[in-house]
């Protein structure tokens, strides 16, 4: 279980109404990809080649195009497409990550911020550095959102853990170089995203919002020392305390009340792109802390810098220019999702631009010298606004859709239209690659005390009403969207089994590369979105593949994993592909052409848990129901709406455990299974352990028993 507010709503209101080092000290820099469009002269640890050997970061390089320029694996011969060799993850309950390829070697970070290096030719493993996270995390173990990448650079990796570090490891030995603390005690800031790297810096952001109290800021260190070299909040802080800089005044206009007390959110946990051409950062800033605007922001107001993209000078973290998205953002439409810089041709002149497919649904193309938006068209369904006015750049919202008179249902739910799963744009087929999801979600602040609301439990984040049943299989859906942003419409679509899917690449042999939550790990035309070919990883697939050379030879590796923000909770719609927590394990799967490899033998088949039951247990209903709400704001982003998980944490259905009160007090309260991953609760008294466990036992015998066919005694069954 874990306290993450955030990702519980995503699915669950679905159905709720329903680094400056040289040259010479890196050998290994030479040849290292950086984009041949935006090499900066300067930085010695990205050269300017465009072979595509190596995959050196997030998004292979600076314009995180997820884009590989290696053309020996092509529409012609995809079909020799093979398993190269595969390697076995036991015991890692989230693989979630994009990884990275450097001189033949990959690395990744998966579960909690565990480093790997593996042989890139056999597969075999050279190194892990584990950070301990589980023995110095505290409360921040219950966002288990695992790690979704990690970055390279001066002969370093650079990871963040959940507990708020930034580590340097030396890519030769896996031994840390250096260790800074970015977040604050006690704070609630935690880290799941990639740093960047980028002129002899390493940035980093950081989560939170969505549980705490949380002012979001991203820091600039040194890559070589770990020095603090700048540091830029997102929204203002107390005035009282004076503001760090003009733009912090700036935005403190557009705030009313006293939001500071409140954090105001803006955490930047994704999204954070080097443009070498400006020598700019781009941040995609996060949802307000509480998600309620009249709450955070009573007497109205734009809160910036909010669901917002912010340009910063790379060198200094100051301010340059800044556009919102959602205006007093208060639907969870936060603006995290990967920001990707090409040059298009608009009106018959070349542009430079950043695009981005945020949560709300809407596809933005911004001028990246200044801000202007050149475009914004829905590529998703997307009820809460008509349009979005080019003249002003605000969205015009359709009534009650700020929940002001009574709840609203809309498109998209909290999980958005797109979620952290990285898109991928083509140059030749001039095509942006969108993973979506198409869900609706439902908001209802009525009856809520917004001076007390923080002490209620269950109504995650200020009114929101979540539903504690069975998710139906067809509650939403997903597809991989190929996106024309010149023309803003779109130009094919795949349907993607479910609703959490997988990251993108694309490639120069005409291919783009999507896993898929059932396990399937698919390559399309990328002119047309004919599927070319496909493998079954025997797990769900959520991370994006990348691809780089092993002895001249094009490779492609991809993670078969679960996880990733959401991934538990999104476990509750998962659990029709069959994927059993600690059962069926994680992998990595690479592949070449003429690949003979096979995946293990055995393996388990895909199945459902099967729920167990204690005639003895008698369930008190009104502990239940009280129960139902202390479940969905402490354990339902693991464990899954209605108690179904699948493939990231245990179905409890299925477990012993709720069934004694001792050994559920021992895991849930005193941390007894803390190292293998279960955080502790010890805020939680013994009669609101007891309601956990007469709903989750509820829950198991609704599932065994169709509902209203079991005896009812009086307030007990």
């Amino acid at each position: 279980m874990r306290s993450s507010l955030a990702m519980a709503l995503s699915v669950a209101l679905a159905v709720a109404s329903a680094c400056a080092l040289s040259a010479s000290a890196d050998p290994l820099a030479a040849g290292r990809a950086a984009n041949i469009d935006h090499a900066p002269a300067n930085d010695p640890a990205f050269t300017d080649t465009a072979d595509g050997a190596d995959w050196i970061s997030y998004g292979r390089t600076y314009d995180e195009q997820h884009h590989s320029p290696l053309t020996e694996i092509d529409q012609a011969n995809i079909n020799r497409l093979g398993l190269a060799w595969s390697l076995e993850l036991p015991g890692l309950h989230s693989a979630a990550t994009v990884p990275l390829a450097v001189d033949g070697i990959i690395y990744f970070a998966a579960d909690q911020a565990i480093v790997h290096a593996v042989d890139a030719a056999s597969g075999k493993l050279l190194w892990t550095y584990d950070p301990d996270v589980a023995k110095v995390a505290g409360v921040r173990m219950r966002a288990q959102w695992g790690t979704r990448g990690l970055a390279y650079g001066y002969g370093k990796l650079f990871v963040g853990t959940q507990d708020g570090r930034l580590i340097a490891i030396d890519a030769k030995t896996g031994k840390p170089a250096w260790i800074v603390q970015t977040v604050e005690p006690g704070d609630g800031r935690y880290i799941t995203g990639a740093a960047r790297v980028f002129n002899g810096l390493v940035l980093i952001g950081h989560g939170g919002a969505d549980v705490a109290p949380v002012r979001g800021y991203v820091t600039a260190y040194d890559a070589r020392t770990g020095a603090q070299r700048w540091r830029f909040h997102v929204v203002p802080g107390d005035p009282a305390k004076g503001f760090e800089n003009a733009a912090m005044a700036m935005a403190a206009k557009t705030w009313t009340g006293e939001w500071w007390k409140y954090g105001g959110g803006g955490t930047v946990w994704n999204a954070m792109t080097y443009d070498p051409e400006f020598n700019s950062i781009y941040l995609g800033t996060g949802n307000g802390s509480p998600w309620n605007a009249r709450i955070r922001s009573p007497g109205g107001g734009d809160n910036l810098f909010l669901a917002s993209i912010v340009a910063l000078d790379a060198d200094t973290g100051a301010y340059k220019w800044h556009y919102q998205q959602n205006p007093a953002e208060t639907w969870d439409y936060n603006s995290a999702m990967d920001i990707t810089l090409a040059t298009l041709t608009i009106d018959g002149v070349p542009r430079k631009v950043l695009m981005q497919a945020p949560k709300n649904g809407f596809f933005y193309i911004l001028d990246r010298a200044t801000g202007k938006l050149l475009s914004a068209e829905k590529f998703s369904k997307a009820t809460w606004a008509s349009h979005v006015e080019l003249s002003t750049g605000r969205p015009v919202e359709l009534p009650n859709m700020r929940y002001d008179n009574s709840a609203v249902q809309l498109w998209p739910s909290p999980s958005g239209a797109h979620s952290w799963q990285p898109m991928a744009y083509n140059r030749a087929s001039g095509l942006v690659y969108i993973p979506t999801i198409e869900l609706i979600g439902s908001w209802d602040d009525r009856g809520i005390d917004r001076k007390s609301w923080a002490s209620r439990p269950g109504q995650m984040n200020a009114g929101i009403h979540v539903f504690q049943s069975d998710i139906p299989p067809a509650a939403g859906t997903s597809a991989l969207l190929a996106w024309d942003p010149v023309r803003q419409r779109k130009a094919w679509e795949v349907t993607t089994p479910g609703v959490w899917n997988g990251g993108v690449m694309t490639t120069a042999g005409g291919l783009v590369f999507q896993g898929q939550g059932d396990g399937m790990f698919n390559a399309y035309a990328a002119g047309t979105g004919k599927r070319l070919w496909r493998f079954d990883g025997r797990m769900g697939i959520v991370g994006a593949p990348i691809s780089y050379t092993v002895n001249g030879r094009q490779q492609i590796t991809v993670l078969a994993g679960w996880g990733g923000s959401g991934a538990g909770f999104m476990g509750s719609m998962a659990a029709q592909y069959g994927w059993v927590a600690r059962r069926h394990v994680n992998r990595v799967l690479t592949f070449v052409l003429d690949g003979k490899a096979r995946l293990p033998a055995n393996l388990p088949a895909p199945g459902a848990e099967t729920p167990i039951d204690d005639p003895a247990f008698r369930i008190d209903r009104s502990k239940a129901e009280r129960g139902a709400l202390l479940y969905s704001s402490t354990c339902m982003a693991c464990h899954g709406s209605g108690v179904v998980a699948a493939g990231y944490a245990p179905d409890l259905r299925a477990s012993p455990v709720p069934l004694s009160e001792e050994l559920f007090k021992q895991i849930v309260h005193n941390g007894l299974l803390l190292e293998q991953g279960m955080p502790t609760y010890g805020e939680l008294t013994d009669a609101q352990l007891d309601e956990l466990r007469h709903f989750i036992r509820a829950r198991a015998r609704a599932s065994i028993r169709p509902q209203g066919t079991s005896r009812d005694h009086g307030t007990n069954q």
